[in-house]
This record gives structure tokens, sequence and C-alpha cells, in this order.
């Protein structure tokens, strides 16, 4: 049974848990074997003490073979009872804290309720309830309904894994559902041992205990794919596993005294019950790893409560009518219930507070095979280089490829796109390398003509020699005017977003004032105030301490976003400016009175090109990328930008900037155009 489940719960659990959750698997077993055999098995099957726990065989160190025989068999059943736990909490408490509840259930939780049932075989006395006639054959309620509530009990405290909580819960891709099925089929195989030698006695009877058992796998099995394809019209491969497990568990406490059809029967309404209740608990948020408690503790209350409905009462032997033997049960499974999930809930409690149960977040997040173990898988080992490569940006370095794997198949295939992507980085920082050469090369090229035509269009205009002689003359010169200005700004704001993007724009910080340096930006825009008729007004605190930043960038930043509200407010509104600072930071709000913008558009406002092509609430004329530049020059300051808008109000744009900014890079002087 133990390498079955250590098979199935590994093979369930994501491939960075895997190793941890098979390593608890061998520790629950060494753990079980030593408390169970100093302590254990003495409150187990010792002499009763007015039928609640066992005196004798304590500290066990006895020679006769038979009860060495039946030592070794019912230490089977303490070792699976522990590892069924495992299995439930995996991949969130750790290896420490597990030995602890190993301990504990070995101890004292399995052995005390089993003196209660099963008392009385080697020694005298029986328990309480034995006593009043309740049965159950091979440990339905004994070993997988106290099991399955103190995993209940444990998955409560711990809380569900990282992911796994909360409305919307990420689906978790199993290691190796192959695996987990070849555990499954170990420990289908190991239940005929279970149940087989639960007789302690080979007569003819064993056999159909064993064809019982048989059966009933695979009708609990048929009882998941009648709810998978008629409910979800799909069987889920774990729904599966869980559905013949089910099966096998319902039939453990009745194998002996149920016909074969009954025990079909019973084991097919069992697979069935136990993928209900894995529903049941996911949707109240129980997060449990390999469905532990649905599996174990629901089918082993109804395997137990067939042992009246289902059950040979002469074969029972108790003396009792079936409602009797029925009450009788129902006092078991709440016993073990009230025994196992409330002690089991109090004592994890206690345990949390001195050793913790859960790992560390961190832990959690990296996987229990590295973080408890310093050991990985070569699928997570991959997957660690891979993501080295999409945090360091290096793809210069290939992964290192184990020949005839199916990792090192897919490490291969990997290299392989690395090389092409190495490549195409290196084409693109090529073209962008030439892409700066050439607007540095064209800056002055293009720059020389347009300031020509800029300025003598300006003369012919304002007819510095004279009248042009024709109305159509004045308008193309306004039209040339205006059309060079505007293809000005654009170059100059591309050449500005390439020299930032390239890195080659330096903050040469020094101490400034930020009210003087609105106050002169007011200035330098005061002309087109006039012609549009606005009222622009700049407010501040005349002693606040100076701000550490780029004085060039700062009434560019400025410069740009009055360019902006001016250019969006229409004839007779109003500006207002406004500089505020504390220690610690320095604000630059500028408030307009325009027609507002949607909120659908702010979070693309400072988008390169964001113009009225693409925005209906922009006015015309601009180039689109004042806030674009603006934004880049208060990220390289290590500030931030707000912009609040609403329609037919108005818009604010803020920004606030750290007193002392950060460093930008070497002082090379290099600045934007314009």
């Amino acid at each position: 049974m133990q390498p079955g489940f250590a098979c199935l719960e590994s093979g369930l659990a994501r491939s960075k848990n895997s190793i941890n959750v098979a390593t608890k698997n061998v520790a629950d077993f060494i753990i079980c074997t030593f408390f169970y055999m100093v302590i254990g098995f003495g409150l187990m099957f010792g002499e009763s003490w007015h039928g609640l726990f066992g005196t004798s065989f304590l500290f066990f160190n006895e020679t006769d073979p038979k009860l060495l025989a039946f030592f070794m068999f019912q230490l089977m059943f303490c070792g699976t009872a522990a590892t069924i736990i495992s299995g439930a909490v995996a991949e969130r408490m750790s290896l420490r804290a597990y030995l602890v509840v190993s301990a504990l259930v070995s101890l004292l939780i399995y052995p005390i309720f089993g003196h209660w049932a099963w008392s009385g075989v080697v020694a005298g006395g029986t328990g309480w309830l034995a006593s009043i006639g309740f049965v159950d054959f091979a440990g339905g309620t004994v070993v997988h309904s106290v099991a399955g509530w103190v995993s209940l009990a444990a998955v409560i405290i711990i809380g569900p894994r990282i992911g796994r909580g909360g409305p919307v819960r990420i689906p978790f891709r199993s290691h190796s559902l192959p695996l987990a099925t070849l555990g499954m089929f170990i420990i289908w195989f190991g239940w005929i041992g279970f149940n087989g030698g639960s007789l302690l006695t080979a007569d003819e009877r064993v056999p159909l205990i064993i064809l019982n058992t048989m059966v009933a796998g695979s009708m609990g099995g048929l009882g998941a794919l009648a709810v998978g394809y008629g409910v979800y019209n799909r069987v889920g491969v774990t729904d599966l596993l869980s559905g013949c497990l089910a099966g096998l568990v319902a039939i453990t406490p009745t194998a002996h005294c149920v016909s074969l059809v009954d025990a079909a029967v019973l084991s097919f309404i069992g697979g069935i019950l136990c993928l209900a209740a894995a529903r049941l608990i996911e949707k109240a948020g129980i997060d449990d790893a390999v469905n532990a408690f649905p599996v174990h503790a629901i089918p082993g209350v109804w395997g137990t409560l067939c042992v009246a409905i289902f059950g040979d009462l002469e074969l029972i032997g108790t003396g009792l009518g079936r409602l009797e033997q029925f009450g009788v049960q129902c006092i078991g499974v709440v016993a073990a219930m009230i025994w196992a999930f409330g002690l089991g809930y109090v004592l994890l409690r206690l345990v949390d507070l001195v050793v913790k149960l859960r790992v560390p977040e961190a832990w959690e997040r990296v996987g229990l095979n590295v973080s408890e173990h310093e050991e990985s898988t070569d699928q997570m080992e991959l997957l660690r280089l891979m993501e080295h490569h999409r945090r360091t940006g290096d793809f210069t370095r290939p992964i290192e490829v184990e020949l005839d794997s199916e990792v090192g198949d897919i490490a291969r295939q990997y290299n392989l796109v690395l090389e092409k992507l190495s490549a195409a980085k290196a084409e693109a920082e090529q073209a962008n390398a030439t892409k700066s050469k050439f607007l540095a090369s064209m800056s002055h090229e293009l720059r020389t003509p347009l300031n020509a035509i800029i300025g003598f269009s300006e003369m012919m205009t304002r007819k510095y020699f004279g009248e042009l002689g024709s109305e159509k003359y004045e308008d193309y010169a306004n039209e040339i005017h205006k059309s060079s200005s505007h293809l000005l700004d654009l170059v100059n704001g591309i050449l500005n977003i390439s020299t930032i993007e390239s890195g080659g724009y330096n903050l040469n910080k020094s101490l400034v004032d930020l009210k003087t340096i609105a106050r002169e930006s007011a200035r330098v825009a005061s002309q087109s105030v006039k012609e549009k008729n606005l009222k622009l007004v700049v407010l501040g605190d005349n002693s606040a301490s100076d701000l550490e930043a780029d004085p060039r960038a700062m009434r560019q930043i400025i410069l740009n976003l009055l360019s902006n509200a001016i250019k969006h407010t229409p004839t007779g509104g109003s500006i207002t400016v406004e500089v505020g600072a504390s220690k610690t930071l320095h604000t630059v709000s500028v408030t307009d009175t325009g027609e507002g913008i949607d909120r659908e558009w702010l979070a693309r406002l400072t988008e390169p090109f964001a113009t009225s092509a693409t925005n209906p609430y922009l006015a015309e004329g601009g180039v689109g990328l004042g806030l674009s530049i603006v934004k880049m020059l208060i990220d390289l300051h290590g500030g931030t930008l707000e912009i609040e808008s609403e329609i037919g109000v108005g818009t604010e744009v803020r920004i606030t900037l750290p007193t002392r900014a950060p460093d930008a890079g070497a002082d090379t002087g290099a600045r934007p155009a314009g």
C-alpha cells in the first residue's frame, strides 16, 4: 500500500513538489513504525481499560510468531492511515510539521479509536464501540474515515494552496497522471491483502471477500464514469482514480458480509458520493490536493452504514436487528468524526503554535523539492533557466541539453528558438543604431531649412518689406509658416523621443525653483494666451524648497503641459498652474477649463501620436508627442504623471517628483532637440 500511495500522491502533485510528497510517504512510515511499536499497538490492542484504551504490549517486544505477524499486519494499517493525510496537505505543509502529524496519528488518534472498535483480538476486554455491536471489518471507519477527518482538519487549518483560494481558482497540472494511475493499481492490489487478511484466518470465506474487493474497485470507477459523462460530458483522470479508490473504501467495512451484487451496488454509490463530496468541499474553498477526504472519509462512512443496510445479519453476528445495527453503525461513524476531526483540529492548532504547519510563501512558490530538500527535477531546472533568460534578457547562453530525454528534446528546440531570437535581437539593435545615426545626421539637415522657411515666411506674413501684392500670397505665406512650424514640432518631438529611448538623454541635475520655471514658461506662452483671450495664473509657495532636477527638462515639461492646455482650452477660458512642495515631494498641476476628455482615452494620452486623428476629444493641430515626452522625462526623474478629466468641465494634469532625483546615468550633456 505504501508504494502505491507514494506513486499516487507524487503523481497527482505538481512537478515542483513531487519529490517532497514522495519523501513524506517514506518519512511517515518511519515515524509510524517507531511510535506504533513503542506505544500505539499497546493502546490499540492491549488489555482494555474500561473499553477506552489498552494497557499492555507497550514498548512492543514480543516473541510469539502469531503475535508478531499480527503486529506486522496492523502496522500496515497504521501506516496507511498516516500516509492518507500526506496527500491532502501536499504542496504546502512542511516536512517537519508533517512528521509531528504522523506521530500524533500513530501514537494517539488512530490507536485509541482502533481500540474502541477492534480490541479484544489478542488481549482481554473489548472497546466500547465493539461492545455495543459496532462492526468495521477491515477499517472503513477505523483507518479511512479517521484519516479522512484528520485530513479535513489539517487542510482547513493550513488553508488552500496559493492560487487555489478565492472565487477564481487556478487549475493545477499534475506531475504525472500515468504515475498516479500506477499508484492506484498498486493500492488496489494491496487492498486484496488488507481485506482478504482481515479474517485473520484462511477459510472458505476469503475468496468472496477478495472478489468483492476487486469488483468494488471497478464499480466505484463505474460510478465516476457515470458522473463524468452524465454531468460533465467528460471523465477527468483524477475523478476516475478517485472513484476506483472510493469503491474500495466503501467495500472495506462490509466485504465479509455482503453478496457480490450488494458489493457492486454499494461501491457504485460510493464512487458517486466521493465525487459529490469533492465538488462540495471545492465550492466551500477547501483545498484537498489529492481528494483524500472525499475518497476516504465519505465512502468510509457510507460503507460502514452499509453493514446494516446490505449486510447478512447472521454473518455480522452481533445479534442485533437491522434497525438496531444501523443505529450502532451511526454511533460509530459519529464517534470517529468527533474524535478524529475534533481532537485532530485541536492538536494541529496547538502544533501550529510551536511548529508552523505551512511553509513560507516563498518556499511554496518555488516548490518544496527545492526549498525543503534542495532537489529539483529536469523539468523544473529547465523552467528555472528559461525564467533566467526571461528576467535578464540575456539569450546568448543556450541551455545544456541532456540527450535522449523528453526534457532534452524540449531544451534542444528551445535553444534553436534562442538562436533565432538572438539573431533577430542583433538585427534589431543594428537597425536601432542605424536609426539613431540617421536621426543624428539628419537633425541639422532637417532643422536648418525648416528654420529658414519659418523665418522667411514669418517675414512675409508680417510684411517687413511691404505689401505682398495679393491677398492670396498672404494666405500662402501664412499656410507655409503654419505648416513648417508644425513640421519642425514633429521633427523635434521625434528626435526627443529617440534620444530618450536610446538612453542618450542624461539628467544634468541642479537645484531649481519650480515656481520660477513655471512663471518663465507662462511668459513664453503669453502670446498664445493673449491670442485666445485666456486667463493664465501661476500659484505656489515662494518659500518652498528647491527641487533637484534637470532645469531644461523641467522647462520642457511645463511648457508642453501649458501648450496642451492652451491648445485645448476654448477662447475665454482659464488655465491654472500650481506648484507645491514638501521635504520629499514636489508637485506641479496644470488645470484648464477645456472641453475635457472621455475616460476611455485617458490611459492612451501618453502614447506617441495620440492626436485628434485617434482621439475625438483632442483638439486638432498637435503632433501627439508632447505628453509622451513629458511622461518620459518624468520617468527619468523617478516621478509620476496623473491625468483627470471630465467632459464639459476641463482637465487636470498632475506630476509628482521626488525632491532628490535618482541618478539617470553619467552626465554627458546630451539633450533632446528643441
